[in-house]
């Protein structure tokens, strides 16, 4: 018996992970695209007429099993993979791609959602349901349903080989950030270093068997030996084999796998109609369509560069005055800023770490999460868990109702990838009067306790908790009736709005005194440290602008144009940092290589969506402080307004409903000290 084919036998029917094995996951996916194919036979072949309940809903519930396997598959396969795992993933992407034409290609189908659609303005639809028509109707239109029979073969075979080049470049990036390690010997090599990350690397090293102290690409060993090593070559070779991944020529080279992609979305954005990639997936955002992308980012470098171009100067004199550094390079920006940094604000993450111990900075987020929406966080010992680093939380609300069931996964293994995300082992949904409650996870890549010390945070990592929480507090807090428009199920310039807001109760005295007590004393965090965390918060803002802001017009540049002529990578970045350059080019590195956001991840053409999102949040964020961060009233309006609603109708309503305006720059301007 395949125990992913059956509903799972387990406490609130959570994944079973101990019990599943690598090889359940092909059959098991095999088996259900053959279900998931016999629910939508059942549609097709309906002698009824179409209606909104015999097609649009049984559709939005066809496939369950065959999600429920992918979302255990692939969120394993970024936290706990394996050669075996990736090989898996190859075989089974092509499957799904191919289902996934399958259900988009089908006439009979389209034919029955498309006279359901035709007659949307006679059916009393509630906006949910309005919402969800909409959106099965474009899920055809927007995927060749409307093309000419070898049109769509082309646009299948395009799709097949998206899918396998995405996979191909996510694991690329995954070898060449593990291929490389930094191994020190000579004790003087680790001048400037904290001393927890020393003990990190040595601890690397011991598991390694070898001597001295081993750095990684990994962001918690490869940001502090940036920001803190005193030895300067020792900084340069470690930036440039990060800038150098997925671009050195060898059996890891992305260069080809890049352009290919670019030119394939390209391709298929003209076989369905639209000028360029960009256009096609901007139908789907706010920000609609690329010019309105490509002014709102040049807007904000207008009001960025003249302070990121005064930030790098007073760097630039800084670097030279204390250690006669006549050109500032990448390898110098951390070191130098964090340098600076702590002379204007006698302010530096070591420091402040103590007061940062990860268990009750999660215990801060949940506290935050009881006093805005209610919820209690209980730790759980009975649920299956992926990894034994991994902890489980039941969620309930103030009537002690189940809200979900979260699971928190926050230290560096070898099988998970770089970074923090949240993601969703079971979406919520509403059926046969049932309110199915979501099963949540956050993910990230902190600092590993050590033999002396718990794990302790950067304040950079206390944000990105809270960040990643915010996510999650979207996911459980989803109450909608279909799956495909629940919790984070909405346009990606709106998705980081909940992640975004979150961040700001870590700047926040009465928040802070909540968690940020130092782990030996429990004394709570000096409160001229706060004062200075919010000093120091839009310490260059500036620059931090415009690098986000650079990497949003190189997504625009790949996607927001026809990119066949383009031949040579490294020109091209060239020609698109060109308004956003501050330091020298490194000959050796390029960003797009490696950009996995744009692609492997679905940002291709949504970078733009941090910046967006930061103007929705620092506009809601106001709403709060004009009322008390822990106002009861306005946490209830976000709740019902914005988190609990999905994708059910268009986000500018929904924050228009919760704000009662349109959000204005101003906000974000202000807080980021460029106004």
């Amino acid at each position: 018996m395949n125990i992913l084919l059956h509903q799972f036998d387990t406490k609130l029917g959570t994944a079973p992970f101990s019990k599943i094995k690598n090889e359940d996951y092909l059959p098991a996916f095999k088996e259900a695209i053959e279900l998931a194919k016999k629910e939508i036979d059942t549609i097709v072949n309906n002698t009824k007429i179409p209606t909104f309940e015999n097609t649009i809903e049984a559709l939005s519930f066809s496939g369950d099993t065959l999600d429920r396997i992918s979302n255990i598959f692939f969120n394993l396969n970024s936290a706990e993979t394996s050669d075996e795992m990736q090989k898996i993933a190859q075989e089974v992407s092509p499957l799904l791609s191919e289902f996934g034409n399958d259900v988009r290609l089908n006439i009979d189908l389209f034919a029955k959602v498309k006279s359901v659609y035709d007659e949307r303005e006679s059916l009393n639809l509630y906006p949910e349901q309005a919402t969800l028509l909409d959106k099965q109707y474009k899920s055809f239109s927007r995927n060749g349903a409307n093309l000419p029979e070898d049109k769509k073969n082309q646009l299948r075979e395009i799709d097949k080989e998206l899918s396998k080049l995405s996979l191909q470049f996510g694991e690329n990036v995954l070898a060449e950030t593990n291929a490389f390690e930094l191994h020190i010997t000579d004790e003087k090599d680790l001048s400037g270093l904290p001393e927890g990350t020393i003990e990190a690397a040595r601890l690397l090293a011991k598991e390694q068997e070898k001597e001295g102290w081993i750095f990684t690409l990994d962001h918690p060993s490869y940001l502090p030996f940036m920001t803190y090593a005193d030895n300067r070559e020792l900084r340069k070779k470690m930036a440039i084999a990060f800038g150098a991944r997925c671009f050195q020529n060898n059996e890891f080279d992305n260069q080809e796998i890049v352009l290919k992609i670019a030119k394939l979305r390209f391709e298929r954005a003209n076989l369905l109609g639209y000028a360029t990639h960009a256009h096609f997936v901007l139908e789907e955002r706010m920000a609609q369509n690329p010019d309105k992308v490509k002014s709102f980012l040049n807007d904000l470098l207008a009001k960025a560069k003249p302070a990121a171009q005064k930030e790098f100067e007073q760097l630039s004199a800084f670097a030279k005055k204390i250690d006669g550094i006549e050109q500032l390079e990448k390898w110098d920006g951390a070191y130098y800023s964090e340098k600076l940094k702590q002379q204007l604000f006698n302010l530096d993450d070591e420091k402040l770490k103590p007061y940062f111990q990860l268990e009750k900075v999660l215990n801060g987020a949940f506290t935050i999460a009881k006093k805005l929406y209610g919820l209690t966080f209980t730790e759980v010992f009975d649920i299956d868990k992926y990894h034994e680093e991994v902890t489980t939380y039941e969620v309930k609300d103030e009537f002690g109702e189940l809200v979900a069931v979260f699971y928190a996964d926050f230290f560096p293994r070898k099988g998970k990838r770089n970074g923090a995300w949240m993601t969703s082992f079971k979406s919520q949904y509403i059926k046969d009067g049932k309110n199915e409650r979501p099963h949540i996870s956050n993910v990230c890549n902190f600092t590993k306790p050590t033999e002396t010390k718990p794990s302790l945070l950067t304040f950079n990592e206390v944000t990105t908790l809270f960040h990643e929480f915010g996510h999650g507090l979207h996911g459980m807090l989803a109450n909608t009736t279909y799956p495909n428009l629940s919790g984070t199920s909405v346009y990606w310039d709106f998705v980081e709005l909940p992640s975004q807001i979150m961040e700001n109760w870590c700047y926040e005295p009465e928040a802070l005194a909540l968690f940020a007590h130092h782990y030996e004393t429990g004394e709570v965090i000096p409160q001229e440290y706060v004062e200075k965390i919010k000093e120091s918060a839009s310490f260059q803002e500036g620059m931090a602008t415009m690098r986000q802001l650079s990497f949003g017009l190189l997504d625009m540049g790949w996607h927001g144009q026809d990119p066949t002529n383009i031949t040579d990578i490294k020109t091209f970045e060239s020609e698109q940092f060109a308004s956003t350059q501050l330091y020298p080019d490194v000959k050796e590195n390029a960003m797009s290589t490696a950009f996995s956001h744009i692609f492997q991840g679905g940002y291709s053409s949504g970078y733009y969506s941090y910046k967006w999102a930061e103007v929705l949040d620092a506009d809601a964020f106001e709403y709060f402080k004009e009322n008390g961060i822990f106002n009861k009233e306005v946490a209830t309006k976000f709740k019902d307004n914005v988190l609990s609603k999905g994708g059910t109708e268009l986000p500018m309503e929904l924050y228009k409903r919760f704000r009662g305006q349109e959000p204005s720059p101003d906000a974000l301007l202000k807080r980021a000290g460029l106004l």
